[in-house]
């Protein structure tokens, strides 16, 4: 994940202006639908401090914790990075210092100590994650609206107690059900007032979410709930992709459809939920439904955080991450992340 400063929007129509700045519904007649067919907005992105989330799993899919800053090595294109904090789960966030020693990251610095330098992060920024659940209410969630609103209850209570939750829904325009809070209640009784109807806008919709998200420090995530069919988005798949992945924001997809049914909709889950560190589930049942959040749930109590601010680099274009774990051991664990960002992406 990224912090991200001076982002700017540059929309070539007014109706994507509304759409990323005032998030207001989205109501397009044919000649404004076509203008948007012409001309796709153009996002500017500038990287000052990247924040990346990874897991470490064995050859079994069992996670690998305890893992201490010293056993990863963490290049952009190659180019070693110095990594700036360390974080596993919602355990305290430590700094790492010049010297490869690590310290808390709120502990008060020592008369004389030359190697601690005063974080440039908040500390608050990394206790716990910031969840963002996006749920499809379409008319394609009718006949299993009212599990899937059990399910991402249970998820919001089963949550640490560091995190916070927001609950957004979809059909054609996004609603923010709930906004960013540890209050269980709040989310919970946000996303009980949502009914199913309309056209489905998915990929709108999580461009709105992503939009939200990086207004928020530290460590975030975007689950979407989702029956899959999309007949109402004006922006790409691929498009929004880009955008999360340059962010450094984790997106998970839980699909209530038939994997075989709709390949172009998993085909597309896939793509966005792997470029950008996350998982695709299909669990057509309420069972599997369940089981993907309590998988999610473990994903985020088994991830380790850190951040650093990128060597020089004359790429600015796509910079390659890759997570590498030094020791003869580490060489046979599997390491998930992001693949990239673009420092001053655009499309």
């Amino acid at each position: 994940m990224a912090f991200i400063k001076n982002v700017t929007f540059i929309k070539n129509v007014t109706v994507i202006k509304k759409m990323l700045l005032a998030g207001t519904g989205l109501i397009l007649s044919g000649a404004s639908l076509w203008l948007v067919a012409q001309e796709r907005p153009t996002f500017r992105i500038k990287v000052d401090m990247v924040v990346l989330s990874f897991t470490v799993t064995n050859s079994k899919g069992q996670y690998i914790n305890e893992l201490k800053p010293s056993d990863f090595r963490v290049t952009e294109d190659g180019i070693v990075q110095k990594i700036n904090t360390f974080g596993e789960g919602n355990k305290p966030p430590l700094q790492v210092l010049d010297n490869g020693s690590t310290r808390p990251l709120n502990a008060p610095i020592a008369a004389g100590d030359t190697d601690a330098k005063t974080p440039e992060v908040r500390t608050d920024s990394f206790v716990g994650t910031n969840v963002f659940v996006l749920f499809d209410t379409s008319n394609y969630m009718y006949r299993g609206f009212v599990y899937a609103s059990d399910a991402i209850a249970d998820f919001v209570r089963g949550l640490d107690r560091a995190d916070s939750v927001a609950v957004y829904t979809f059909s054609r325009n996004l609603s923010r059900a709930a906004p960013l809070s540890r209050e269980r209640s709040d989310a919970i009784f946000g996303l009980r007032k949502a009914v199913a109807g309309d056209d489905a806008a998915l990929y709108n919709g999580l461009l709105l979410t992503l939009r939200d998200a990086a207004k928020i420090p530290g460590r975030k995530v975007i689950i979407v709930f989702s029956n899959g069919p999309d007949n109402a988005s004006m922006v790409a798949p691929d498009d929004v992709r880009a955008v999360a992945e340059d962010e450094g924001i984790p997106i998970y997809v839980i699909s209530t459809n038939d994997v075989n049914k709709d390949p172009m909709s998993s085909a597309v889950f896939r793509r966005i939920s792997t470029r950008t560190g996350g998982k695709a589930y299909f669990a057509k049942t309420w069972q599997k439904q369940v089981e993907a959040f309590e998988s999610i749930r473990e994903d985020l109590g088994n991830s380790y955080t850190i951040t650093y601010y990128p060597a020089p680099n004359p790429n600015e274009g796509f910079r390659k991450i890759n997570v590498e774990i030094v020791s003869d051991v580490g060489k046979k664990y599997r390491v998930r992340a992001r693949p990239g960002y673009r420092p001053r992406g655009g499309f």
